[in-house]
């Protein structure tokens, strides 16, 4: 699994306060949440609503939601974000990752069924 932060992509947390767009920067750049959140809200008194207020709403329309399902590889988030960036891209690999396996049981189907096979299996049992 990815652990390392320069790698780890920028996502809204799903469980934030606000939209989540905080707790995923605190997550992304591995700092404080409460500290971020004291910057944002001095920053906030200080410099006036408006400012701070469209940051944050852009920021919460352009961040994707981290995803729902917890990765168990790197494949697996791989495809995440390949499916994420071009659903057609995925599908396209998933085609041939279901085309491989296809040929790869045919083989094998051709080799069960194979006459030799059933006499190798004969000799080998006694019968």
């Amino acid at each position: 699994m990815i652990t390392d932060r320069h790698y780890r992509p920028l996502y809204r947390s799903r469980e934030g306060m606000i939209f989540g767009v905080l707790k995923g920067f605190a997550e992304k750049f591995d700092i404080s949440l409460f500290w971020l959140r004291v910057l944002v809200i001095v920053t906030f008194f200080l410099s006036g609503f408006f400012p701070v207020a469209v940051v944050y709403i852009i920021a919460a329309l352009v961040m994707k939601p981290a995803p729902a399902l917890a990765f168990s590889s790197d494949e697996d988030i791989d495809f995440y974000m390949t499916y994420t960036h071009s659903r057609k891209m995925a599908l396209n690999k998933l085609n041939r990752q279901f085309q491989a396996l296809e040929q790869r049981i045919r083989r094998m189907e051709g080799l069960v069924t194979d006459k030799e096979f059933s006499w190798e299996q004969r000799l080998r049992s006694g019968n």
